[in-house]
């Protein structure tokens, strides 16, 4: 968290300016608060942190100081240590994809689909008795869409076996046609 002057689109002093070019330059993720926008809070930071001037950049809710500091971690190399990296996209997205050897994105959880499609699949692989996690596509926009592109498949839902994309309803439906779905689900082909 950056207690800064203004905020990292518009920082209004060049200590601020300084401090999200590094924080930008080095990819850790970050929010901020502006202290021109609560005196209380531009105050009482002083006192609570015991350092005097912005920015102040803490990292899991400890101090980790100013500007000064900053450029110091940074030229020691140790910046990227201290501050965690935005995760990338598509490693978010591989790690979601593994995070269950049969993991289902769809509209809904297993307790509650919330489309026709996602009701279908979930009552296909509940007849299975295969043991499988789902992720909300409807929760976080930034999945819905990269998923898309990431797997080259366009819609929802969508299913992955020890982190290889399987397909859509239709997919399912083929496969438990042919008797072909159990072993599917249990990484067998």
């Amino acid at each position: 968290m950056l207690f800064m002057k203004g905020s990292p689109k518009e920082p209004r002093c060049g200590f601020s300016r300084q401090m999200v070019e590094i924080l930008s330059k080095h990819g850790i993720s970050f929010s901020s608060f502006d202290i021109f926008s609560d005196e209380e809070v531009r105050q009482g930071l002083k006192k609570y942190s015991n350092w005097p001037t912005y920015p102040q950049l803490y990292v899991a809710g400890e101090l980790i100081g100013g500007l000064d500091i900053i450029k110091e971690l940074e030229a020691s190399g140790e910046l990227d240590t201290v501050c965690p990296k935005a995760q990338k996209l598509e490693d978010r997205l591989k790690m979601l994809i593994n995070k269950a050897p049969v993991m289902l994105f769809m509209k809904g959880s297993k307790q509650m689909a919330k489309c026709g499609f996602s009701k279908q699949i979930l009552e296909i692989i509940n007849s299975t008795g295969i043991d499988y996690e789902t992720f909300d596509i409807l929760e976080d926009e930034e999945v819905r869409q990269g998923l898309k592109t990431y797997s080259n498949w366009p819609t929802y839902p969508q299913l992955y076996v020890k982190g290889e994309l399987v397909g859509g309803l239709d997919i399912v439906k083929e496969l438990q046609g042919s008797g072909e779905l159990l072993p599917v689900l249990k990484g067998e082909n």
